[in-house]
């Protein structure tokens, strides 16, 4: 969340910033909002303050034998017009907060013009998209055919949008997410969390899904509690420190889970509706880094490393871009997306995305360090896929078929799963 202060000092430009992102910020309602807050204040402390003097002025004229009856009316006033403004307050207050919550981050300089992934700016292509002297299928004719996915079935159960995967396609699963979870733990210092799946609104406000994404997510609830399915183990990863102090000697915090998520997808229909790519539930391990505002793009780079070392230990060709302010998600200022080549496509798809969110979490969710003089202020987070299982799977099966229509499985995962191809009939081999 913003510093209402910051975005009126930046006055037009916080305007043109916004603006990239396609969103209008009414600056003059937010100053209305904050004059009145800030006149609110100012009254209350004078109001508070007669309201002391005059208490004294009781105390003092009792002592001294005197009529305190008219100066007990001016307390008994005094007391109701500062009951009166501190709910006034708190009315401008909550207004406020509601109208900060609502505005996006301020993109950074470094994302490009536009509105959608065709806007984006190519960073880099890293491995070459494999050539076939065959034509390539794509996941779902590959996966139903070696019967190790099952669309069907899983539409009986919860409708459209989910996923049974059987035999090697679970095995498969389940090895690189142990794959994952190594390479992060082991190699690049991550801390491995279990978290709960279902989280309060307060924990989704903090890192911006609430309130304006609530059509977004799955909910349900306990008695009077209102609780979220995480959309992202982003979610209570980040916010296992809100409303804390970290020390800065504990800096950088480095964060992962593997868990479930759950999104609705709303808006998207008509969109992707075949295959892995966007589903109703699907396991992604996460990682989240917390840090001092300073080292925000230091850390961001470091992790756009650690999720290409997970596509090249999966030997799979993919590239980098920018995507565009007005394609950059809610809460973030800066995010580059790692695209992994589908034959079955013959296109780049989103598999990872890594994002810089600045402060801009840190004020919502209360995580705070101290600065060189040991004053408390925001800490900066980043997060990013480190790597969802159903995109990678998808991609695994497409890069990797073979012209007899089995699987031959990237060397780093042989371990994890004693063999290393999966034959067309979805029986597990050796070779």
């Amino acid at each position: 969340m913003h510093d209402a202060r910051v975005l009126i000092d930046l006055g037009d430009e916080a305007v043109r910033l916004l603006a990239r992102r396609g969103y209008q910020l009414d600056l003059s309602a937010l100053e209305a909002l904050q004059s009145r807050r800030n006149s609110g204040i100012q009254a209350g402390d004078e109001l508070r303050a007669r309201s002391k003097q005059v208490a004294q002025e009781v105390q003092r004229t009792a002592k001294q034998g005197g009529d305190v009856g008219e100066l007990k009316e001016t307390a008994r006033a005094l007391k109701e017009q500062v009951q009166q403004n501190e709910a006034e307050l708190e009315q401008v207050q909550q207004e406020l907060t509601d109208l900060l919550l609502t505005i996006p981050n301020l993109p950074d300089d470094e994302a490009p013009d536009g509105f959608s992934d065709a806007d984006a700016r190519e960073l880099r292509r890293v491995g070459e998209p494999p050539r076939f002297d065959f034509a390539p299928k794509d996941h779902v004719d590959l996966g139903e055919a070696m019967g190790i996915l099952d669309f069907g079935r899983a539409a009986k159960l919860s409708g459209s949008r989910f996923s049974v995967l059987r035999g090697a396609g679970a095995a498969l699963e389940r090895a690189i997410s142990s794959l994952l979870l190594d390479v992060h733990t082991r190699r690049h210092g991550y801390v491995e969390h279990a978290v709960p799946y279902l989280v309060n609104r307060r924990t989704m406000t903090g890192t911006g899904q609430l309130p304006k994404f609530e059509e977004d997510l799955f909910k349900t609830g306990v008695a009077d509690r209102d609780l979220f399915l995480i959309p992202t183990a982003e979610v209570p990863l980040t916010n296992l420190y809100a409303d804390e102090i970290v020390p800065p000697a504990e800096l950088p915090l480095a964060l992962t889970a593997y868990t479930p998520c759950f999104r609705s997808e709303a808006g998207s229909y008509g969109r992707d509706t075949r295959g892995l790519i966007r589903m109703h539930q699907f396991s992604k391990v996460e990682m989240v880094r917390i840090c001092a505002a300073e080292q925000a793009r230091e850390q961001m780079q470091l992790m756009v490393s650690h999720a290409e070392a997970c596509l090249q230990e999966l030997e799979l060709a993919y590239r980098v871009v920018a995507l565009a302010a007005g394609d950059t998600g809610f809460s973030a200022r800066l995010t580059y997306d790692l695209e992994v080549w589908l034959p079955g496509q013959e296109t780049y798809r989103e598999i990872s995305s890594v994002s810089d969110f600045g402060t801009f979490q840190g004020r919502r969710a209360g995580i705070r360090t101290r600065d060189e003089k040991g004053k408390p202020t925001p800490a900066a987070t980043i997060n990013g896929s480190g790597l969802p299982l159903a995109r990678t799977i998808a991609a695994v099966l497409e890069q990797h078929q073979q012209a007899d229509g089995s699987v031959l499985l990237p060397k780093a995962l042989h371990p994890y799963l004693g063999f290393a191809r999966i034959g067309a009939d979805g029986t597990p081999a050796a070779e």
